[in-house]
């Protein structure tokens, strides 16, 4: 299945960085519905995708759109975070936005539209724990992860499995939107320290009423050895 539409600058890009690092498998990591499978898939990746979505409508969604792609898997719901205890969502009007952590005040109130209008508990696991399940030795790992937030407890959740991991992309707020996330900068760091360095960002959600651009998504890639 290759969506419809053409792809965009920036998902070409990214698709050029996966072949250029040989990427044959994706973990997407906050799938919400698809749309960035589809997104790789509209740029011409053809490897393996495998994502995770803990929302039960967006789930649902999310399995639908995988069902005719024979190298794209959906695993059952789950957050994927850094711990074995069940977590609770923040459910928003706008599903794409919804969290295991609160809004800012300032976005609250700046995203009205994505208010939060009831609460999912789920199973969480952690990356190492599920990454065998569906990696094969000598897969060439992309760990993607969007989780409005949470992206520093999916990292910390991968640690044991890192050594496998050819590339992350992440997406790094600008303004902090979620209480409690970690800053651009301090992602970025935190990274390096991983041993990851950063290849390629992209630009994310621009709010007209701020004029700010409030997040964007940052890929990184171990070095050449």
């Amino acid at each position: 299945m290759s969506g419809s539409g053409p792809a965009s600058k920036e998902s070409r890009n990214l698709a050029t960085l996966l072949a250029h690092h040989r990427i044959d498998l994706v973990f997407d990591v906050g799938a919400n519905i698809g749309q960035y499978a589809r997104r790789l898939r509209r740029a011409g990746y053809a490897g393996r995708i495998v994502s995770f979505e803990p929302q039960a409508a967006a789930h649902a969604a999310l399995a639908g759109a995988a069902a005719g792609d024979p190298g794209w898997d959906v695993a059952p719901r789950v957050a994927v975070g850094d711990s074995d205890r069940p977590v609770t969502l923040n459910i928003s009007a706008e599903s794409d936005m919804s969290s295991a952590l609160p809004f800012t005040a300032e976005m609250a109130e700046l995203l009205d539209s994505a208010a939060y209008s009831g609460t999912e508990t789920v199973p969480q696991a952690r990356l190492d724990a599920l990454f065998d399940d569906h990696a094969r030795p000598g897969d060439r790992v992309l760990l993607k992860s969007d989780t409005q937030g949470y992206d520093r407890q999916v990292l910390d959740g991968a640690a044991g499995v890192f050594d496998s991991v050819a590339a992350i992309q992440l997406e790094l707020s600008i303004v902090p939107v979620y209480v409690g996330e970690p800053s651009w900068r301090e992602m970025i760091d935190h990274l390096e320290t991983l041993g990851f360095h950063p290849a390629l960002f992209i630009p994310g959600y621009f709010n007209r009423r701020t004029a700010r651009l409030i997040a964007m998504d940052g890929v990184f890639v171990r070095p050449a050895p």
